[in-house]
Parts: structure tokens; C-alpha cells; sequence
């Protein structure tokens, strides 16, 4: 994929370094010819000194052919604009940071297909390994409706020897609640469980569930026998 980064900033020189080590081929636009130096001989992406949100520098940038865009500039209002000449000129994977919860709507409108708001995802992180640590980590998806959370399993806890499909019977298991994911080791690859897959002890699963849930979900994978 050819992506797009608006910004040569911490967070886009980490996310260009990431997307080229997956295979990708990234070009990264910024006003300060330093970054630009920065991203050509450390990241080895292309880099186009000059505003973002220019037409003249985004058709330079081959927008026209970026399967995706990244907008991670210094405000949201930069961010905006570059979202919505994204959306002009036809790409079809358009991420923004957000920094002000107010721009969620007018980013939605002007195109961006995904809008990241920085200051809460790291909020809830560290609110996560407050309240939750025995959580390895947990993911939010759809504003916070779904939890996924990743579970070391004990010794001996309530689930060890038994099946998927015996846990997803059990009472005390939360209603709503589903094991997606099964991994034996943490140098083994993650696997989707059926409902004859033993869980075994010191092993982690994923599990899909509601925020009202968690503690629940954890008091019994966790719950000694």
C-alpha cells in the first residue's frame, strides 16, 4: 500500500517506521526540512517539505494515488483540511488524531474513515492498568461498547483443563461474553479456539465482552479452585 503521513512529528516518524517495516511504501510531508532530512536517511520514506494541507505539495506527494492517508498533524484544524482534500481527491482509508473530542463529528463529515483520539486512548490505557492489573491489555472497540481483554490463565484457577465449550456453559461464566482467542505460550502464535480447545494453565486467551463485565470475566478465568 502507498500511505500518506501528514505531520514528520514523534507519532508520524514512529507510524511511517512501522508501515515500512510491514512491507509498505510510505511518504511523509512536514514544514520543517529537519524532520523531512530525518524521515529520508533514518526512516528511508520519502518525505516532501512543505504543508499538508497544500494541493500543490499533496499532488506532488502522489495523493491521488495513496491507498491511505494519515493526518497527524500539529492541531485538529490542520488535520481537518487534510482529511477533507484526502476525501477530495479520492483516497479511501483516511485516519486523523484527534485532539479535541469536538472535531469527532466534523472529522466523520469531512471523510476520515478513522478518527483516533490520542489523549483518551492513553487515558483509558492508564486508567486499565489501574483498575485492571491483571489484564495484560485490554481494546475498545465500537465508543467503548466492546472490551477485548487478554488473560494469563493461573495454575490453577476455575477454567484450567476444561474445554471452550465447557467454560461458555458454566453459570458463573458472564453472559455475553466469548473466547476468541487462544494462545499457548507467549512465543506461540494466537490461535481462534473451538469448543473442544483445553485451556491449559499459564497459557492466555482473549476475551470478547461487555464494560460492565470485566470484573467478572476476571474474578472467574482467575478465580482459584
Amino acid at each position: 500500500m502507498y500511505v500518506l503521513i501528514g505531520g514528520a512529528g514523534l507519532i508520524g516518524l514512529n507510524l511511517a517506521q512501522r508501515l515500512v517495516d510491514l512491507g509498505h511504501t510510505v511518504a511523509v510531508i512536514d514544514i520543517d526540512p529537519v524532520a523531512c532530512r530525518y524521515a529520508r536517511e533514518q526512516v528511508g520514506v520519502m518525505a516532501f517539505e512543505g504543508s499538508a494541507v497544500s494541493t500543490e505539495v499533496l499532488l506532488e506527494a502522489g495523493i491521488r494515488k495513496a491507498d491511505a492517508l494519515a493526518a497527524v498533524l500539529r492541531d485538529d484544524a490542520l488535520n481537518l483540511a487534510m482529511a477533507t482534500l484526502g476525501k477530495h481527491y479520492g483516497v479511501p482509508q483516511i485516519m486523523v488524531r484527534m485532539r479535541h473530542r469536538d472535531f469527532g463529528e466534523p472529522y466523520r463529515i469531512a471523510g476520515a474513515t478513522h478518527v483516533i483520539n490520542a489523549i483518551e486512548l492513553a487515558v483509558s490505557t492508564m486508567v486499565n492498568a489501574i483498575e485492571y492489573p491483571e489484564v495484560e491489555s485490554i481494546m475498545h472497540f465500537e465508543q467503548g461498547q466492546i472490551e477485548v481483554l487478554k488473560l494469563a490463565i493461573p495454575n490453577q484457577c476455575h477454567v484450567v483443563g476444561r474445554s471452550v465449550a465447557e467454560v461458555a456453559q458454566d453459570q458463573r461464566f458472564p453472559t455475553g461474553s466469548l473466547i476468541i482467542g487462544y494462545q499457548t505460550h507467549p512465543q506461540t502464535s494466537l490461535k481462534i479456539p473451538n469448543g473442544s480447545t483445553v485451556l491449559e494453565p499459564g497459557s492466555t486467551i482473549l476475551i470478547v465482552t461487555k464494560p460492565g463485565t470485566l470484573h467478572e470475566v476476571i474474578d472467574f478465568v482467575q478465580g482459584c479452585t
